[in-house]
């Protein structure tokens, strides 16, 4: 389990040894897990913005996936 990303608007987990990826959008606290193709292409997609330090390309990113964080973020 390694976090990859810990900012204002995604916090995103990766499980590499399953090819698993979750994410919640923080600004909703919502989110999903992604498998196979899917966390291959959102880790593409993330390793463009790792760079950024712009919240508002993040907010871009997690736009397109919005419709899929549908599982509520439950913090222990």
């Amino acid at each position: 389990m390694e976090v990859v990303c810990n900012n204002p608007v995604l916090y995103v987990v990766d499980f590499p040894g399953f090819d698993v990826i979750e994410v919640i959008d923080k600004r909703i606290g919502r989110g999903t897990v992604f498998r196979d193709a899917a966390a291959r292409r959102f880790r593409a997609e993330l390793a463009e913005l790792s760079m950024s330090e712009e919240t508002s390309d993040f907010d871009e990113l997690i736009d397109h996936y919005l419709t899929l964080l549908n599982q509520p973020a439950v913090y222990h």
